[in-house]
């Protein structure tokens, strides 16, 4: 295999010629996406640079409180971008988030580092840290999409769940066709992801692996682990979520309680004053 090719930052200019093209294209039909573009192009250099030389002395101390530190701040960034996609909310959620999505990643990574890997120290951070945050990415869209279509269900729909309800079924009853809809949505993306994965697409980490000099067979191996780790995760991130969620709105009495959900552009809803005497 080749030594690996290091880049420096004129190459990354021209590599950046390409955002040009789309800002440009956003100009000519009028899209209005120029501006987000180049600051999220921007963004994305800093963040990664930024995490870059985070992770130098990271990687050479090894501490595990360090990891540990590294490792909280991913989760609890992870959880607040999920509640950020969500277009209903109630009080909570960021618990909610930020429980389902350190259940799925401490779940699957720990089973990663101590079953399979069998790295020494189970928390060395070259091989946690790159799974964490792969983890991490595809959890947050399953739960933001699983949260949203729960929410939103729950929303449109709050007269059917009533009905049911009002005829005797149980809240779980009443809530189980809202909770299947929002598990499949939040499912759809790494289910569609893994059928074209090596036919269509050859996801980040292989493609990063074989440019680092590993050979494609063992790149191979290494991506079909996280492919199933993350389908666990998100599996597991989701089905947190939504049933969590679901907990929340319903009470003890089994009655639907929309008072607590609220539109996120809108704020919370307060109840009406009493009239003045």
């Amino acid at each position: 295999m080749t030594d690996l090719i290091v880049l420096g930052w004129g190459d990354l200019a021209l590599g950046a010629s390409f955002i040009l093209v789309h800002a440009g294209l956003s100009l000519w039909l009028r899209l209005g996406l120029e501006r987000r573009l180049l600051v999220s192009a921007a963004r994305a250099v800093v963040q990664l640079g930024i995490l870059g030389a985070v992770l130098v002395p990271v990687f050479r101390s090894g501490n595990p409180w360090l990891v540990l530190a590294i490792a909280t701040g991913m989760v609890a960034l992870a959880a607040r971008e999920a509640v950020r996609r969500v277009s209903r909310r109630y009080a909570g959620i960021f618990g909610t988030s930020i429980g389902s999505v350190s259940l799925a990643a401490g779940a699957t990574v720990l089973l990663a580092s101590l079953a399979i890997l069998r790295a020494e120290p189970w928390w060395d951070p070259r091989y946690l840290v790159p799974f964490l945050g792969m983890i991490l990415g595809n959890s947050l869209n399953g739960v933001s999409l699983g949260l949203d279509r729960c929410l939103a269900e729950l929303d449109r729909g709050r007269d059917e769940v009533e009905l049911l309800l009002a005829r005797g079924a149980t809240w779980w009853e009443a809530a189980r066709p809202v909770a299947a809809e929002a598990i499949r949505t939040g499912l759809v993306p790494i289910v569609n992801t893994m059928s074209v994965v090596g036919l269509v697409s050859i996801p980040g980490m292989m493609t990063g692996q074989i440019l680092g000099g590993t050979p494609p067979e063992q790149a191979a191996r290494y991506q079909v682990l996280i492919l199933f780790l993350i389908a666990g995760a998100v599996a597991l991130g989701t089905a947190g979520a939504v049933l969590a969620s679901l907990a929340r709105l319903f009470d003890r009495d089994h009655r639907l309680r929309a008072d607590r959900l609220w539109r996120a552009d809108e704020g919370p809803r307060r109840a009406p004053r009493a009239p003045a005497r």
